[in-house]
């Protein structure tokens, strides 16, 4: 038996197999992610629009309180009150990231960032300036940077210095 094996190259085969396997697994993660992304805006287009109708600022607090607590009784961890925050936040940031567009219902008016996380997400919403935050989502996909990374651009504020080298070659 273990000639066959041999003579047939089942390392080779193997490889395949486990390469195949490797990118399903890679696949459903970011399948997860992208689900997870989207419901949190969806949440957070709900939260938003459920305290936009009460006049009371005490309402907002007690509702997001609320949501934790109650999210987290059903579904464990993730839900407290500072990602509650975030995800209301998120909707705030990105109003049109998976909204419909009124030109054409069936189609999506912000082009959807499937190849970023929630945690991308969560370090870009805390860039203020939009095109700055473009700025970071564009690289950030061009060069399929991780989060730590993207985290350690925006701290080296690496859009202010291409910003300036594009300054200074423009008035030389």
């Amino acid at each position: 038996m273990k000639n066959i094996i041999r003579k047939t190259n089942y390392k080779g085969f193997l490889d395949k197999v486990v390469g195949l396997l490797e990118k399903a697994r890679e696949k459903a993660v970011h399948q997860v992610n992208t689900i997870i992304t989207q419901t949190y805006w969806e949440i957070g287009k709900l939260i938003v629009e459920e305290q936009k109708g009460k006049k009371r600022t005490k309402y907002g607090e007690y509702l997001i309180q609320k949501l934790s607590q109650d999210l987290t009784k059903k579904f464990g961890k993730g839900f407290d009150i500072a990602n509650i925050k975030n995800i209301r936040q998120f909707y705030l940031t990105y109003p049109k990231l998976y909204g419909k567009s009124k030109e054409s219902p069936g189609s999506k008016s912000y082009a959807l960032r499937s190849q970023l996380t929630w945690t991308h997400f969560r370090i870009l919403m805390r860039v203020e300036d939009e095109l700055t935050r473009q700025f970071y989502e564009i690289e950030t996909i061009r060069n399929e940077w991780s989060t730590r990374e993207l985290d350690r651009q925006i701290n080296s504020l690496l859009f202010e210095r291409v910003s300036l080298i594009s300054i200074h070659r423009i008035s030389t």
